[in-house]
């Protein structure tokens, strides 16, 4: 009995942790929390971990900004194409 009681507590304890995670998951996905916070830890891990992920990033990043919003129903016409 006393081989296999380390084994419990260490099992007891990845349960515990798992547990605790499981619920802080839920908590952030409620109120919303994991944002911005959550964007820029995995920005940080990618450029960390690949090394083409921080151009990548930036041109993701770009192409966001880049888009045009859409227009309202009491916006004038945008011509789509232009001729020189």
């Amino acid at each position: 009995m006393g081989e296999v009681v380390p084994y419990l507590v260490v099992g007891g304890c990845l349960l515990a942790v798992t547990g605790f995670l499981t619920w802080v998951k839920g908590v952030v996905r409620r109120r919303g929390l994991a944002g911005s916070a959550m964007r820029g830890a995995l920005a940080a891990y990618e450029e960390a971990m690949r090394v083409t992920a921080h151009d990548s990033h930036h041109e993701v990043r770009a192409a966001a900004e880049r888009q045009v919003p859409a227009g309202t129903p009491g916006d004038p016409r945008r011509r789509l194409w232009f001729r020189p």
